[in-house]
């Protein structure tokens, strides 16, 4: 029995793809959030995500290095289709980088000049996200009603990231920045639940295909733990939010580990409505897949890669687990 190539990249790619999301998901949200901090506040949140949020981005690299080699017909359709939200995302993501570094130097009203220039590459880079997920989620359609939904899902993306970014913070920080970040992810669970509904309800309109997988007998049945778990799961980070609140409890991870379930559950009716098309009805994994003797070369490289990825993210974060402090860099 051979073994299924096109199957396990894009297995790989949903992974990684799905692991970007979440870890850089948090360093987004902690940028969307900056504005509604106080000043002596933004160095304990910058420094909550120094360390990591470089590294995160490999996983897009990861993604999309797959995407392109893996699966070139579809690289090229899908860029094509997405030409203008992708170059959006790069460019606030450089702001992002460039504001991060050079907010450190800065005096004055040059820092918070970059502050706000961090906030909208993070802002923007989220909902430049969202919009490349509304557009995969219907195929691509042209018109203003698709522009309008794709903005949508865009908002509820960078939600959801506010939600990841603000539940990071009451894990990371203390005392009267840790209650407004309990307070953020109150009002940033509104914004995520938006963003999960619409997708939710959108997805299944846009293939019969997926209709019918969704809402056909015995499916309909079988497939109904899954929204069941993700409405569970935000009526969980509620409940250990006013928790934490109160007082109650001193779990303060909690809210984060549920908001990265939220974003699984998600991602997996995702996966299921998409399967096997890389674009809706109209590009299938085997059809997209490079040849195969292509395929085994990039499969051993991702086998050496792969482990190291993880290695080095596992170590980062055990080393700088804890309370966060300031970020100072020498003089």
């Amino acid at each position: 029995m051979s073994l299924d190539l096109p199957l396990v990249f894009m297995v790989l790619m949903g992974l990684a793809i799905l692991a970007y999301v979440i870890l850089d998901g948090f360093d987004l949200g902690v940028g969307i959030l900056l504005p509604f901090a106080t000043r002596p506040q933004h160095d304990v949140m910058v420094s909550s995500i120094g360390p990591f949020w470089d590294a995160n981005e490999t996983w897009l690299v990861l993604g999309v290095g797959i995407l392109l080699v893996a699966f070139p017909k579809a690289h090229g359709l899908i860029l094509t289709s997405l030409y203008l939200p992708v170059a959006a995302m790069l460019v606030f993501l450089i702001l992002r980088g460039v504001s991060f570094e050079f907010r450190v130097k800065a005096t004055g009203w040059h820092r918070e000049a970059w502050n706000r220039a961090f906030f909208v590459g993070s802002l923007g880079a989220a909902v430049a996200q969202g919009y490349m997920l509304g557009g995969v989620i219907t195929g691509f359609a042209e018109g203003w009603a698709y522009v309008f939904f794709n903005l949508l899902v865009g908002l509820g993306l960078a939600g959801g990231y506010a939600l990841l970014g603000a539940t990071w913070l009451v894990i990371k920080t203390e005392d009267e920045l840790q209650r407004r970040a309990l307070t953020w992810s109150h009002a940033a669970l509104f914004l995520t639940a938006a963003g999960v509904a619409a997708i939710s309800l959108a997805t299944p309109f846009a293939s019969r295909d997926v209709f019918e997988r969704w809402f056909a007998w015995p499916n309909i049945a079988l497939l109904a733990p899954l929204p069941l778990a993700t409405a569970a799961a935000f009526v969980a980070i509620w409940t250990w939010i006013s928790r934490l609140q109160l007082g109650r409890t001193r779990r303060e991870w909690g809210p984060f580990v549920l908001a990265v379930w939220v974003f699984v559950f998600a991602f997996a009716g995702l996966a299921y409505s998409m399967f096997p098309y890389l674009v809706f009805d109209r590009m299938t994994i085997w059809q997209a897949a490079a040849a195969r003797e292509s395929l085994w070369i990039v499969f051993v490289g991702t086998c050496l890669v792969l482990p190291m990825i993880v290695g080095y993210t596992l170590f980062a974060y055990r080393v700088f687990w804890g309370k966060t402090r300031e970020l100072t860099y020498g003089a």
